[in-house]
């Protein structure tokens, strides 16, 4: 018995010895689902050391695309142009594998109200674009009957560094408004019309508004009254943050919560070939919330290094399958089974 605890120990720490690292960066919206994947990922594959820095979408892609890491995470998707040059420099094609869907919802603090807000299109893009100020505007009453809404000023926050949270919402506005998409547009960043600038710390999400007055995201709705925010589902579970219903396409104000946001990712797989590799804001779906998106991991076709190839490879697969749990004990929403098989499929095509 002792001899064979022994030879165990021998073949585990052979096995850490040996071990193959993976070093990746990108979404700082991702760092809680990699943190439990990095725990999960170890017990289970100790011959492999996966590493994640959480840089941003941004920063990530082009650390990426310059080769200085294994890959990336991210919510945003390079330009053409730098996917060329990926390619090139990378020597081969990249692959794009959806790892899970999240959503954006709307935020907010309002004195005496203490329920769940729904919102129009027409509202958020309105009170974004500085032309609805007040929360008992007509456009927010309406759509929220026997709620008793203060006349008080809308206090607009928004994100002031480039980041993925902001690309998507931002993708929503120009969807759902003209004027938002001919003004500001879609962005890691734009130029805000109204609104007090808030600058989110990697993976942590506070909110720093103003040279002094720092608040974290935690406090935020209730340290600011009568304002409204945007930040990622996920975020707004674990912290118990109040979020608004959203009016998607088809004119009905739905809740963000994993069968409304599975319902936009079905509409989309079943009108868009390859919709996994896009994202899902407005997707023409009676059930679906309209600020969802697929995550994705970005990964060489061809690694070069044939052991890092395996390693990437076994890392990828147990994502797509026993991966999918930690997703969902982390609030965020796991692929459904046809998005697994397309997903599968990509992964596949490594080299």
């Amino acid at each position: 018995m002792f001899r064979r605890v022994a030879v165990l120990a021998v073949c585990f720490v052979s096995a850490l010895l040996h071990a193959q690292t993976l070093h990746g960066v990108g979404s700082t919206a991702q760092y809680p689902l990699f943190e439990d994947w990095i725990k999960s990922y170890k017990k289970s594959n100790p011959g492999v050391k996966l590493h994640f820095t959480p840089t941003g979408s941004n920063r990530g892609i082009e650390e990426f695309l310059e080769g200085r890491t294994d890959f990336v995470a991210t919510d945003i998707m390079p330009a053409g142009a730098q996917l060329q040059t990926a390619k090139q420099r990378l020597g081969g094609d990249i692959l794009q594998v959806p790892m899970a869907l999240d959503a954006v919802v709307p935020i907010y603090s309002v004195d005496g109200v203490n329920t769940e807000l729904k919102f129009t299109a027409a509202a958020l893009a309105g009170i974004y674009l500085g032309k609805i100020t007040r929360w008992d505007d007509p456009e927010i009453a309406d759509a929220n009957p026997g709620v008793s809404l203060p006349s008080e000023t809308i206090k607009v926050v928004h994100r002031s560094d480039d980041n993925d949270t902001t690309y998507l919402w931002t993708e929503y506005l120009s969807r759902v408004s003209p004027e938002w998409k001919a003004g500001p547009g879609a962005g890691l960043n734009v130029n805000w019309p109204v609104g007090l600038g808030a600058k989110g710390d990697d993976g942590v999400e506070d909110l720093v508004i103003g040279p002094k007055v720092t608040y974290d995201v935690d406090d935020f709705p209730k340290a600011l009254s009568n304002s409204i925010g945007y930040i990622q589902l996920h975020y707004a579970i674990e912290r118990n943050l109040p979020y608004g219903d959203v009016e998607n396409a088809s004119g009905a104000i739905v809740r963000a919560a994993p069968s409304s946001i599975m319902a936009e990712a079905a509409s989309a797989t079943e009108s868009m070939p390859n919709a996994y590799r896009g994202l899902l804001t407005d997707v023409a779906s009676p059930t679906g919330y309209p600020i969802a998106s697929f995550t994705w991991i970005l990964v060489p076709a061809n690694m070069q290094d044939k052991a890092k190839t395996k390693a990437m490879a076994g890392f990828l697969k147990w994502m797509l399958n026993e991966g999918q749990y930690s997703v969902v004990m982390q609030h965020y929403v796991k692929l459904p089974p046809a998005i697994i098989e397309s997903a599968a499929a990509e992964v596949a095509k490594l080299r």
